[in-house]
């Protein structure tokens, strides 16, 4: 294939590719960052709030007992599984961190974008919580309020990171990369 001056269009891997749309990965960089922002702004704010508004072992039902506001402070992970194991934890946040900076320089499609914001903002929102809450740095309790069927409690952040892997889950079926391309029979294809 050849561009309209004639020269064979040739990927970074030297592979036949097919034409791309430019990508303005400065205007998608905005976008992840701008997500994360506001993921994790959120998050705090409604912390705060919750922390100011609700107290612990007094829930409030908001859609019969089905969702309820419940102020929990939770030491582990998700189903408070691995509450003994905080600081663990911690440094798994701070890895997930690493992988989504190194993986943004790649970033070439506005739903690895809005994913990797969502997955930055919930993760920063608590290793917040982790680092700067009781009992201490790296051993933190996360601030956890959303009571979801009486089944798990959970936050803002945690809503962020669940939206990320949906959606990460959604491109992947895709089969859109990183870097916004699809493979299709040994070629790239430009892919949104």
């Amino acid at each position: 294939m050849q561009d309209e001056a004639g020269a064979p269009l040739i990927a970074a891997d030297d592979s036949p590719t097919t034409p791309q749309r430019p990508t303005n990965r400065r205007g998608l960089f905005a976008l992840l960052v701008g997500s994360a922002v506001v993921a994790y702004a959120l998050d705090q704010a409604t912390k705060a709030w919750a922390l100011a508004a609700l107290d612990a072992g007094s829930p409030v039902n908001v859609v019969g007992e089905l969702i309820r506001l419940n102020l929990i402070r939770n030491a582990g992970a998700a189903f408070s599984i691995g509450d003994n194991a905080t600081w663990v934890l911690t440094l798994i946040a701070f890895g997930v961190l690493v992988v989504i900076i190194r993986t943004a320089r790649r970033i070439g499609s506005r739903g690895w974008a809005w994913a990797l914001g969502l997955l930055l903002g919930g993760s920063l929102g608590n290793l917040t919580d982790r680092m700067t809450r009781e009992p201490g740095p790296g051993r933190g309790h996360v601030v956890d309020f959303i009571d979801y069927f009486g089944l798990f409690i959970g936050n803002v952040a945690d809503i962020a990171i669940v939206g990320a892997a949906l959606l990460i889950g959604l491109l992947a079926l895709r089969g859109i990369g990183v870097d916004g391309r699809r493979p299709h029979h040994g070629r790239h294809e430009a892919a949104e």
